[in-house]
């Protein structure tokens, strides 16, 4: 009884607690930065150093009345929202840690299959708000992930010829000698470009876009659903950072101290998310024509020969003769 309490309650809280945690610190770490980008202190009245700020935000969006626009579909508007949170913390199944949970033969696979999920509550969530600039943002959306999903797939496919096997586990032990971030460099800057791409954040945050749709799909919500998203979206950002630590930046792995392991595999993931909250101020805005120019024009013609050529490395190299 005991192990199935374990199993089914206390494991799945080991992952959503953590990462809940890592959200909100993150969402200040973002506004620290910003602030001194822009020469401004940032969040710095709530708690000492401002470190209390997410708590603060959290309540203040969930005890406010969330307001439906009356032409929406009651149903589907407040479902999307959790929709989003449960994709997102499911996501995070597949990640390395020190769990018998996450032990899946076909991690890779799963991720995959979860991450082109998104899609349906984006559309959903602007569908069932019956508003021509949510409308707009989930098309966007919708077609911005599509395309870049393309990109990703070949990317992790080239990946997963050097390691030899779908599962994140694998990756460390493969990275024992030396990190994938070196052989295949160029797939390690593509995949984080990407990456970045898929975050839509800015510069390429054209799903949303302030300026002229408002707030894109999410526009008509606020109070509790609106924290969901947030939630969602800055628990996707981690991910695609541990991700990518995964990949190219694998931990030693220490077969009789998994612990290490995960928290040397986090202090990657960490970094890699600093990176991505520093560029948004730093660059200027796609516009979208331009960001389906970049995938379709530029990543994937670069993203084909380099999967052929990881392909047919190891087919060459099989077939010469062993070295006396």
């Amino acid at each position: 009884m005991l192990n199935i309490l374990m199993t089914h309650l206390i494991n799945p809280l080991a992952y959503i607690v953590p990462v809940l945690l890592a959200v909100a610190f993150m969402s200040l770490i973002e506004r620290k930065v910003l602030g001194y980008i822009q020469l401004r202190k940032g969040p710095n009245l709530v708690g000492p150093y401002g470190l209390l700020q997410p708590i603060g935000d959290g309540v203040k969006l969930f005890i406010k009345e969330p307001v439906r626009p009356s032409s929406s579909s009651p149903l589907l508007f407040l479902a999307t929202p959790k929709l989003a949170l449960t994709l997102a913390m499911s996501l995070w199944a597949p990640m390395p840690m020190p769990h018998p949970l996450t032990d899946l033969n076909m991690g890779f696979l799963l991720f995959l299959a979860l991450s082109s999920l998104p899609v349906y509550w984006i559309l959903g969530s602007a569908w069932a708000s019956n508003s021509k600039y949510a409308l707009i943002g989930a098309l966007r959306a919708v077609a911005h992930t599509t395309s870049y999903e393309v990109t990703l797939g070949l990317i992790l496919l080239s990946v997963i010829i050097f390691s030899g096997g779908y599962t994140l586990q694998t990756f460390n032990i493969t990275e024992e000698s030396i990190w994938l971030l070196i052989p295949p460099s160029p797939l390690a800057a593509l995949w984080y470009h990407t990456t970045l791409a898929e975050s839509n954040r800015a510069p390429f945050d054209e799903t949303e876009g302030e300026s002229e749709l408002v707030s894109g799909f999410n526009v008509e919500y606020a109070g509790g659903p609106f924290a969901l998203f947030f939630l969602a979206e800055y628990a996707n950002i981690l991910l695609i950072n541990t991700v990518w630590a995964v990949l190219f930046l694998g931990a030693s792995h220490i077969p009789n101290f998994p612990e290490l392991t995960t928290i040397n595999l986090m202090h990657n993931a960490a970094l890699l998310s600093i990176l991505l909250v520093w560029v948004p101020p730093s660059y200027p805005g796609f516009r979208y024509d331009q960001l389906m120019h970049e995938v379709w024009k530029n990543f994937l013609p670069l993203t084909l020969p380099l999967v052929l050529w990881h392909t047919a490395l190891p087919i060459a190299l099989a077939g010469l003769p062993p070295q006396r």
